[in-house]
């Protein structure tokens, strides 16, 4: 009787020590604690709203803190450098952007960090347009007459950016290329500055990302000309696109997409695009990344790798092109 109450005792501690295992199922492949999602960009911009927006459902979903972390400079350089060199557990990732991924690359920066090599990309979480915007004073508010107006004064219309080498500034540049004309460049210290002096008339037309220019032109302070994706954005289905207007193939957008130290495990990888696609298709997701313009997040993993190599092969074109300093 001893001996068969010892085995009965036995086999129920094991099944006590096993139901832990039984439940931490959905949780298996995920951190061990809390995450922190790093942006390389001050709190309010687009990067830190998304960044936020899917935060909150990851926490839920894998029943885990994950906290916003803004690491601003050097547009969102600094914060990359930071990430690529945590550790591979997951506790840390990165809402990577077209800056630290495509445009520093492109120009050909020193960084202490490889855009792919050093990361483990998860998934696109959007891709917006910029848009073309001028004050309500100026005369040319279609492409057409914005291209005739630049070659009757070449080097004399105005173009605001975020600043050198930005998202903004690299549009200007595929613009000029494009069309063929010479405009002056004028780089500011962020999208706030520039669409400040922008509407107060001190600088003549900007590109810039949907997520800032739109408030100005919903309160009618700025005109959109034209928007810089192939395919009309639905926050401004009646803004055309730069190839409508007459530039062909003409795509110049900002993103953004989650990704992670070069370290981690490929399982835990795949379990996160998994969920981050999840968290994608949400209605509620969805209708706030349309109120930021943000479309085709999503995907696999090998869609948003080669979405990477792509932009930065495009931009490195541009950069030697138009000699784009990141300076200038």
């Amino acid at each position: 009787m001893q001996r068969r109450a010892l085995i009965q005792a036995a086999g129920s501690a094991a099944a006590c020590m096993a139901a832990p295992s039984i439940w931490a199922q959905p949780n298996q492949n995920l951190p061990g604690g809390p995450v922190r999602i790093v942006v390389g960009f001050p709190p309010g911009g687009g990067t830190d709203a998304l960044a936020r927006v899917v935060g909150q459902k990851l926490s839920v979903m894998w029943n885990l803190s994950v906290v916003i972390e803004n690491k601003a400079g050097a547009a969102g350089v600094i914060a990359a450098d930071y990430v690529s060199k945590q550790p591979g557990d997951g506790n840390t990732l990165l809402m990577a952007h077209i800056n630290s991924h495509a445009l520093a690359p492109a120009l050909g920066q020193k960084l202490n960090y490889d855009a792919l090599k050093d990361f483990s990309p998860i998934g696109m979480v959007g891709v917006t347009p910029n848009l073309l915007v001028c004050n309500q004073d100026q005369p040319a508010k279609t492409v057409k007459d914005l291209i005739s107006l630049c070659q009757q004064k070449p080097g004399q219309i105005s173009f605001a950016s975020a600043g050198g080498g930005s998202a903004q500034h690299f549009a200007l540049e595929m613009f000029k290329l494009q069309a063929k004309v010479f405009a002056l460049h004028i780089p500011y210290r962020g999208s706030g500055p520039a669409l400040t002096d922008l509407i107060g008339g001190q600088v003549n037309y900007c590109f810039e990302t949907m997520t800032s220019a739109t408030p100005h032109v919903k309160a009618g302070k700025a005109v959109a000309l034209a928007q810089t994706r192939l395919k009309r954005a639905k926050g401004h289905p009646n803004v055309p696109t730069m190839e409508e207007a007459g530039l062909p193939g003409f795509e110049a957008t900002t993103w953004y997409g989650l990704v992670g130290p070069g370290r981690m495990s490929p399982v835990m990888v795949k379990r996160m695009n998994e969920d981050l696609n999840k968290v994608l298709a949400m209605p509620d997701v969805q209708e706030k990344m349309d109120q930021y313009g943000a479309e085709d997040g999503g995907g696999t993993i090998e869609k948003f790798i080669a979405f990477i190599e792509s932009e930065q092969k495009k931009w490195r074109q541009v950069a030697q092109q138009a000699k784009v300093r990141a300076d200038a």
